[in-house]
């Protein structure tokens, strides 16, 4: 099968839809960030999304296989699969069109975004109370944890490809140590929190709407158990151009709070739950910042920079309420001025 991957992630579709009996037409599209890639094909007299994974796999350890069946089983709206091949790095998935929610709440009115992201948010409840099912089944999402040593290596991430990818500059000494030591009070905090299930990487460009207007949710594979606020945090402020009011934001906050209740799950103080959501902002924003970093310069993609200052405000404001990590928001104050100043 290797040389089978030596050749491009075309001629592996061909193969599999010969050895499939299915036409062999199909057409590219193009991923965001990842290092798969989608072609939409004809299944069944339908279409169907075919996504090529760059290497083979072993089903039973393959984290979108066993994550699409643990979502499905939860009634959480994700892909079906058709059909898989795992020698040739290949599965087959429902197809919901091509209307992602970013590019819909970017042309629509405040009240048709306010509902859409309102269902978005009723959207990570419904994640959340899957955590026991996923600790029942013994789902990899069960047995993956945002403890310190995975946050720890995101924030360490956003240190070297903020700092020496984008900026190519080296932090002093003396601020290389501080930001370690706060990192690691910010990453102990958050992994005292970790307790339900989260998609990770739960924003616009990762959920769909079909020709029904219903929300469906894509790229769920790397889901794992992380605090209350981690999907929220990444809904509300992943990718962001002009900052949300905090009246806004608290509004969000309390409609989540409400969504959990109506679903059974523990109930939660909103200032405890406001405090984790600030924490979860610095750690999640200077995580996207990182990889808004690497891949601006390491794969050409620049249109991430745009979110680089505005992300930073955010976590500047986070830390401010916070009124902790002096250090981080000292070194923030300073690239901010040079980030604007471009």
């Amino acid at each position: 099968m290797s040389q089978i991957f030596e050749q491009n992630a075309a001629l592996r579709l061909r193969i599999f839809l010969e050895k499939n009996n299915k036409p062999s037409e199909f057409k590219l599209l193009t991923p965001d960030a990842s290092t798969r890639e989608y072609f939409r094909i004809s299944w069944n007299s339908a279409t169907a999304i075919a996504c090529l994974y760059p290497e083979p796999f072993a089903e039973k350890e393959h984290n979108y296989l066993d994550l699409t069946k643990l979502f499905l089983d939860n009634h959480l709206p994700v892909a079906k699969i058709f059909a898989f091949d795992s020698e040739l790095g290949v599965i087959v998935l429902e197809d919901f069109g091509d209307q992602i929610l970013r590019d819909v709440l970017s042309n629509s009115d405040k009240a048709k975004r306010e509902m859409l992201i309102n269902n978005a948010i009723s959207l990570i409840a419904k994640i959340q109370a899957a955590t026991q099912a996923a600790f029942d089944t013994n789902s990899i999402a069960s047995r993956l944890m945002f403890d310190r040593e995975k946050l720890g290596w995101e924030l360490e991430f956003f240190k070297t490809h903020y700092f020496e990818t984008y900026r190519r500059e080296k932090l002093s000494e003396p601020d290389d140590l501080a930001l370690k030591k706060e990192f690691s009070e910010l990453a102990s905090e958050l992994e005292i929190r970790a307790k339900v299930l989260c998609h990770r990487d739960f924003h616009a460009a990762n959920l769909m709407i079909d020709k029904q207007n219903q929300l469906h949710i894509i790229d769920h594979q790397d889901a794992r158990i992380g605090s209350v606020s981690y999907d929220l945090v990444s809904l509300l402020l992943d990718r962001v151009l002009e900052i949300p009011a905090q009246d806004w934001l608290d509004g969000k906050k309390r409609s989540f709070l409400s969504e959990r209740e109506k679903l059974g799950l523990e109930k939660i103080d909103f200032d405890y739950f406001d405090k984790e959501f600030q924490l979860q902002t610095i750690q999640r924003c200077l995580k996207a910042i990182g990889t808004f970093s690497f891949q601006s310069i390491n794969r050409g993609k620049t249109y991430f920079i745009q979110y680089i200052a505005p992300m930073l405000q955010i976590v500047l404001q986070a830390a401010g309420r916070l009124q902790r990590f002096p250090n981080l928001q000292r070194i923030i104050i300073q690239k901010l001025a040079l980030e604007i100043s471009k």
